[in-house]
């Protein structure tokens, strides 16, 4: 990474002389000549600050790795409205989480959107690194303490192999329980209090030792593809990821890309016996229907907001453990309002329900455990493009333990032990990353 050494060194010396003892914002960016030695995942593991941020795109087409607070925010529309009172930046980008109940502007935890100092990007083949400094009171102090910042940078290394083994596991609910949660489900949809509700399940792994959280992310993306890879680590030991395949959004200008994703078969390693499995998926009744009730809350929740959409025919996203139906859905916005496409859109009716407002009350009733940023979403805006994909098939990484996500939606005519599976297939995409890993399972409590 000498490169990435001399632009640093190239910027250390930017920022030197006299700066403005006043409020202010100043952006500095360099592009790479070539290729950097490792992956972007390898530097941002490297580092020693927090917090960081971990993205790529879906079709692999942008990554970006993300360093240091230059200004944290509480939610999106804190986010936005700086970026907006700051047009004059163009490249300000604040990245970051959702939390699934976070939509509504309520304060979520700190730095769960930042605005970094540090960005190591790539799009496409083109690497680039950019700086932004920013102050409330003294730009001077604060090119001060980005220069020491840039000191504490280090050179990259390869990532560490995963060692660590499950020695238990726990499930939240458990299967009596949730057996128990999704009888109560459909008594709630056959008196007509909900069509849909998506309910999940938390598991716990207890592991031998700490997980390094970029290089379970780093396996997670070798396996899992057509899928979103982010990762937000708070502390050395403290992180939230996954490989998602939902994209929640992605605005450019003022087009609006969206999706239903709903509608859920496993899948298999040969061709032919996952090909089967798709078609079925294709033509079942209860999976079409709960697609097409993702795509009518969509389309309802954008009214207003956004006018002359499409929706494309169904097709079959094939996934490494699963395979789900998704139709997308394109639009023109009214305005260039990521805040208000959030409010739209988190949670949709694939993670949450329909009626959303009935199914988020029963949520909160019955599911026995906090989602928190698990079915939130994660991701970037900026004045020109913003994406964010729906938090699914993640993870949080609490020291020796590992928290696993998955949720199944519920219709009528849903039978518990096969949402039970299902949500075992979910989950399987980062278990099994562990399984050579694995020692016996105890079942916990």
């Amino acid at each position: 990474m000498k490169q990435i050494s001399a632009i640093i060194e190239q910027l250390d010396t930017a920022l030197t002389g006299e700066w403005p003892d006043a409020a202010g914002i100043r952006q500095f960016s360099y592009s790479l000549q070539k290729q950097p030695d490792t992956g972007l995942l390898e530097w941002l593991s490297s580092q020693p600050c927090y917090p960081k941020f971990y993205w790529q795109q879906r079709e692999g087409n942008e990554e970006a790795a993300v360093c240091g607070d230059a200004y944290a925010f509480g939610n999106i529309r804190l986010a936005q409205a700086f970026i907006r009172q700051h047009h004059d930046v163009p490249d300000l980008h604040v990245w970051g989480l959702n939390a699934f109940n976070g939509a509504d502007g309520s304060a979520l935890a700190a730095n769960a959107l930042f605005l970094p100092r540090i960005e190591l990007c790539r799009q496409g083949t083109t690497y680039f690194l950019r700086c932004t400094v920013f102050s409330t009171t003294s730009l001077r102090d604060e090119m001060r303490r980005t220069r020491l910042f840039l000191r504490s940078l280090v050179v990259s290394h390869a990532l560490p192999p995963i060692t660590s083994r499950v020695l238990q596991h726990q499930h939240l609910p458990a299967e009596p329980q949730w057996n128990q949660m999704i009888a109560r489900a459909l008594a709630g949809i056959e008196q007509q209090q909900f069509e849909k509700v998506v309910l999940a399940r938390k598991t716990t792994l207890t592991l031998s030792q700490p997980l390094n959280a970029c290089a379970f992310l780093a396996a997670s993306r070798e396996v899992n593809h057509h899928c979103y890879h982010f990762m937000l680590a708070f502390t050395p030991q403290q992180a939230f990821l996954g490989s998602s395949p939902e994209r929640l959004f992605l605005r450019d200008h003022f087009e609006l890309y969206t999706e239903a994703l709903a509608g859920t078969v496993a899948s298999h390693p040969d061709n032919h016996e996952a090909q089967a499995l798709g078609e079925w998926l294709l033509n079942d009744g209860k999976n079409q229907r709960e697609n097409l009730l993702v795509v009518d809350d969509i389309c309802q929740r954008l009214q207003g907001g956004a006018h002359s959409l499409d929706v494309m025919p169904a097709e079959i996203l094939r996934l490494r453990k699963v395979q789900h139906l998704r139709r997308s859905i394109h639009g023109e916005l009214t305005e260039s309002d990521d805040a208000g496409c959030l409010q739209r859109l988190q949670p949709t009716a694939a993670v949450a329900g329909l009626p959303r407002q009935a199914a988020r009350e029963f949520i909160a009733e019955f599911e026995p455990f906090d989602r928190q940023w698990y079915a939130g979403s994660a991701g970037y805006l900026s004045t020109e493009q913003s994406e964010f994909t729906v938090a699914l098939r993640s993870a949080a990484v609490k020291g020796n333990q590992l928290e696993l996500y998955a949720g199944a939606g519920i219709v009528a005519g849903s039978d518990a032990a096969q949402e039970w599976q299902e949500i075992e297939n979910k989950a399987a995409g980062l278990r099994t990353l562990l399984e050579e890993h694995y020692t016996p399972a105890v079942q916990a409590g």
